[in-house]
């Protein structure tokens, strides 16, 4: 056959077949997305069951972004929902607990146990804005103390000083303070420790030290405490 019949004989078939149906095209691809959706909404359900959260928030966030208004989407949407808020909390909550730094040492004849924390923010005692520790210590030969620990500026504290400790948002509480008259550190103790200690682990999220300084006035230091493990030190009430 001439090449030319064969042109015209193939524009003659494509002259007859009929146009896709754009509806037909239409509930394919809705047909794809929901079977794409309902796999991911099963390893959503797996993860979900398992209380893995943030697994199972993972999926359900590929899920929602990239097949929202499925069925499967639609069904799952609850739990995706609970899904996410337990995993934020689960990562605030890991969050909080590496905040605290507990050590076991050789001192004395015994070993020294200590939890410490960074303040939320640096604080500016003098010296520009720098870190606040806050130490709560078990020495064998010393026993238990806690104190707060400057990196620059000092404590106005030397012939003892009082300063106001608050849990979360509660009414301040006075204790007594004092600052060794040593170069050794900038340390400020804190004489009431197995209170202090009872009220870091009272608090829901924050404990506040208010205190004097040399440059004048008081600064504060907040410390997210809320995720302290007491058994840490357990010579500690």
């Amino acid at each position: 056959m001439k090449p030319s019949l064969v042109l015209a004989a193939a524009l003659a078939l494509a002259a007859c077949t009929p146009a896709p149906d754009p509806a037909e095209q239409a509930a394919a691809q809705a047909a794809t997305n929901e079977q794409a959706a309902e796999s991911m909404a099963k390893q959503f359900e797996a993860e979900f069951a398992k209380s893995n959260w943030g697994l199972a928030r993972a999926h359900g966030d590929v899920l929602m972004a990239q097949h929202a208004g499925t069925q499967a989407a639609a069904r799952i949407k609850p739990q995706y929902e609970e899904a996410k808020a337990k995993a934020e909390a689960d990562r605030e909550q890991r969050r909080l607990a590496s905040l605290w730094m507990y050590q076991t040492e050789r001192a004395g004849n015994g070993e020294q146990l200590s939890a410490a924390i960074y303040a939320k923010e640096p604080v500016d005692t003098g010296a520009g804005a720098k870190p606040v520790r806050l130490i709560f210590r078990d020495h064998p030969e010393w026993g238990d103390s806690s104190y707060l620990t400057l990196e620059g500026g000092d404590f106005n504290c030397y012939g003892g000083c009082k300063v106001k400790v608050t849990l979360d948002d509660g009414t301040p509480r006075s204790m007594a303070a004092s600052r060794p008259d040593t170069d050794e550190a900038i340390a400020m103790f804190i004489e009431d420790e197995k209170a202090l200690w009872k009220m870091a682990q009272q608090a829901e999220k924050t404990l506040a030290v208010e205190f004097p300084v040399k440059a004048g006035g008081t600064r504060t230091a907040v410390f997210e405490v809320g995720e302290l493990q007491p058994q840490k030190l357990p010579g500690w009430p």
